[in-house]
């Protein structure tokens, strides 16, 4: 078998080889984020897949993240390097559920969270991320009748910073809504000179415990920023790496469900591993292919985000 070390001078090799750019999500396993050419959350992600000019995409991520390169980049080969690395919030929110509750709300523009398959996105009006979601629906008039899909833990809390009354679709993740307000508070109680970040994709109980909520770019930026020494991370565990490799005087304990597991890892995104990048690459497997219809409608809501997130300065 293979070493890591030998497999990342083949990866690179190919990579520039076959005129390839590899993005990578900051839940990937710490080789991958290594080895990727951008590492990145969903909307610095969604940005370099529309701005590149290779000729192939290695979305090292999940299923919906290749989907949205896809969509923004339709003559590139875009490939991932396990079909099977999914997402349990993507999956909550199938076409024909969603279909027949935006038809419960006719007067309703849906904003949908970029979590969510290209089918969903089609009968979207806007995309967001949990990097400008606020930002995003604070730009429309305070009247607007909206409906949030597929998170409800996020949409919940842009109900309350934004003094909304968006209708909530019923998906989730499993990695944060896993999370508990009681073992939360315990470990804040065992580690009172922590701060305790956390994802908006956790459920209210625990974000009413954080002392920062933000996006994972968001959470990075305040980490670095910031005077403390130790933190309470309630997110997906691979952010740690970025956070220890910018931060290596700080002290990072992720938050869990329960005492018997010291990470909280999402299964999906742990799918993917440098052999599986090798392999991927070598073979240009396992390609993302959307027809022209899906890929027309997706990409509106998306183009939507973009043009809204460089009218704000979220991204330039």
């Amino acid at each position: 078998m293979m070493d890591n070390n030998l497999m990342k001078e083949k990866i690179l090799e190919l990579k520039n080889k076959k005129n390839a750019i590899i993005l990578g999500h900051y839940y990937q396993v710490p080789d991958i984020q290594d080895i990727s050419d951008f590492v990145g959350d969903s909307l610095n992600l969604a940005q370099k897949a529309a701005e590149t000019q290779k000729d192939i995409i290695l979305f090292c991520g999940v299923h919906f993240m290749g989907e949205t390169a896809k969509i923004l980049n339709p003559n590139k080969k875009v490939i991932i390097p396990d079909l099977n690395a999914g997402c349990s919030l993507a999956d909550s929110c199938e076409y024909e559920e969603f279909k027949k509750f935006k038809e419960k709300y006719p007067n309703h523009i849906v904003i949908s969270y970029i979590n969510c398959s290209a089918k969903i996105k089609t009968l979207s009006d806007i995309i967001c991320t949990s990097g400008n979601a606020l930002q995003i629906v604070n730009s429309l008039p305070q009247d607007q009748k909206i409906i949030f899909a597929p998170d409800k833990n996020l949409g919940g809390y842009i109900n309350r910073m934004t003094g909304r009354n968006m209708v909530l679709y019923n998906g989730s993740c499993e990695v944060h809504e896993q999370l508990t307000a009681e073992y939360t508070l315990k470990m804040k109680r065992e580690n009172s000179d922590a701060i305790l970040i956390a994802h908006p994709e956790c459920n209210d109980s625990v974000l009413q415990l954080a002392d920062y909520i933000g996006s994972t770019q968001g959470m990075i930026k305040y980490v670095k920023e910031s005077n403390h020494k130790k933190f309470l991370v309630a997110t997906e565990s691979g952010i740690l790496h970025k956070l220890q490799n910018e931060n290596p005087e700080k002290e990072f304990i992720v938050v869990t469900s329960n005492s018997t597991c010291a990470c909280n890892d999402c299964r999906h995104m742990k799918l993917n591993t440098l052999e599986k990048v090798l392999y991927s690459l070598e073979n240009e497997v396992f390609e993302i292919n959307l027809d022209d219809e899906t890929i027309l409608n997706a990409r509106k809501p998306i183009e939507k985000m973009l043009e809204i997130s460089k009218k704000l300065n979220i991204i330039k």
